[in-house]
């Protein structure tokens, strides 16, 4: 399965909650994914005010257990390693502009995303990943 069909997949098991993603880790042993999340939507799951800042709805508790419970699915229906996504991390930033993540029709550039954030590839990738990971459980 290509990357962009892979992408496509997530996004859709992940809706409404998902506005889009980027996968991650071509080069690496598992795949990952950074996650746009629809602000809205988490904001609706997570029962918080629609004032909530950004990172607090992301890091609620129910919002985070419904991602997991999501990724989790997905592993579980992945045919092997090049389809199965181990690892998540959600965006608190959306895709830039001025920064060629984004065009003006609100294409992601995949590579712009990956490049401009390679910090939080790393994190996604880290061997004791931070609390902001949300991992499959180790069963899956």
């Amino acid at each position: 399965m290509s990357a962009g069909a892979l992408r496509a997949q997530f996004v859709d098991h992940c809706a409404p909650l998902c506005r889009d993603a980027v996968i991650a880790g071509a080069d690496r042993d598992e795949l990952a994914v950074l996650v746009f999340p629809d602000v809205e939507a988490c904001h609706r799951l997570a029962g918080l005010a629609t004032d909530a800042p950004v990172m607090a709805v992301l890091g609620d508790a129910k919002l985070r257990e419904e991602f997991s419970r999501r990724l989790n699915a997905l592993a579980r229906q992945s045919t092997g390693g090049s389809t199965r996504i181990c690892r998540m991390l959600l965006m608190a930033e959306p895709p830039s502009l001025d920064a060629g993540e984004a065009t003006d029709k609100g294409s992601i550039n995949q590579r712009a995303v990956l490049t401009r954030r390679a910090a939080l590839v790393e994190e996604l990738y880290a061997s004791a990943p931070s609390a902001n990971v949300i991992a499959i459980d180790k069963q899956d």
